[in-house]
């Protein structure tokens, strides 16, 4: 019997998943990621989660324990969260968590325990063609998370067990109603990797003290006022606070120097670029001919986007869309698939 350790919250994929693998008949422990508390907030819900996994290992049958990476989780994640917003560019926590936190040290823990690998509830496949692993999207694209799975190495994945790799999410929830597991009706969540329900500009400000500017349209004109242009991102809408306009409005670039948000409407010509340039790029199975025609991906659940990529000079990638691509923001990741959905390199917008 392989052993496993699997990362087990309060969302229903991971009891799915542990309830799988025990069914495969793989030695199964579960293991709950302690990563943030706020200990100003009496209603902090990561205790009630820690109570709810238990009570999925308990119905399971299977040994539970959590273990403690706040420090490391601040470190590596909300620090790099705030560093990156104070210099205009976009983070992207659900990545650095996987590639550092939960697919690093996690792993890394597992190993020195002595389990054969580890095992989450991510929508993702693993393929294995002559002895190189290839991370393929979810047989639900919809749902697909290969994009925050884009920093994983061959190490990473050849450790990695994704049991439900070929469930819709209409199948697993079947399956965790039908084998009456306690978070089979939980919702899922949409909120920061491991922070839950956070307002992002009062996260912020724990770090970056508010100054009030002015909020102008793409013509000068004043419409209302921010907190500090730090807390906003390129193509944000949330917590802009402007009434009365006939249509929506977003972010579509910020001043720095003069600590001033530029909006407008999504038809704004200023928020669509036909390519970017990234540095660094992250082989994940093969390398690539340059150059190369792709998929590519710049957020999450956005539809695959035609495009071309050429080896520019050392090390720097340019990826040439074939149509404009809606506000492109430094510091998001570039994800590049090829025909057959494998996610074959990736790395940040520079």
């Amino acid at each position: 019997m392989k052993k496993i350790l699997v990362w087990l919250s309060w969302w229903v994929d991971s009891a799915v998943s542990a309830y799988l693998l025990k069914k495969s008949w793989y030695a199964v422990t579960a293991w709950f990621m302690i990563n943030y508390l706020d200990e100003s907030n009496p209603n902090c819900p990561t205790k009630i989660d820690i109570e709810v996994a238990r009570e999925v290992a308990r119905y399971l049958d299977i040994p539970f324990f959590t273990f403690d990476y706040i420090k490391e989780y601040e470190q590596k994640v909300l620090n790099y969260m705030y560093e990156w917003y104070q210099k205009w560019i976009t983070p992207n926590p659900d990545i650095m968590c996987n590639s550092e936190v939960k697919f690093k040290l996690f792993l890394e823990e597992a190993l020195e325990l002595w389990f054969d690998g580890v095992a989450t509830g991510h929508y993702a496949q693993i393929e294995d063609i002559s002895w190189i692993k290839y991370l393929k999207k979810w047989v639900d694209k919809e749902k697909d998370q290969t994009y925050f799975l884009a920093w994983l190495s061959q190490f990473q994945l050849s450790k990695t067990i994704f049991p439900i790799w070929n469930l819709k999410k209409e199948e697993v929830r079947t399956i965790a109603k039908k084998s009456w597991l306690p978070n089979a009706k939980r919702k899922d969540s949409q909120w920061i990797c491991f922070v839950w329900k956070v307002d992002m500009s009062k996260f912020l400000e724990k770090k970056i003290k508010p100054k009030v500017g002015d909020i102008i349209d793409t013509s000068w004109k004043v419409l209302g006022k921010h907190k500090w242009v730090f807390y906003y991102t390129i193509w944000q809408r949330k917590w802009l606070d402007i009434w009365g306009l006939p249509e929506p409005v977003f972010v579509v670039k910020k001043d720095i120097e003069n600590n001033i948000l530029i909006v407008w409407t999504k038809k704004d010509m200023e928020l669509y670029s036909d390519n970017l340039i990234i540095k660094n790029i992250n082989f994940l199975s093969k390398k690539l001919d340059f150059p190369c025609k792709l998929k590519a991906k710049i957020r999450y659940r956005q539809s695959d986007q035609d495009c071309i990529v050429y080896d520019i000079w050392w090390w720097k990638y340019k990826v040439e869309f074939a149509q404009k691509q809606r506000a492109i923001a430094s510091g998001q990741i570039c994800a590049l698939y090829d025909e057959n959905d494998y996610l074959v390199a990736s790395w940040v917008i520079e």
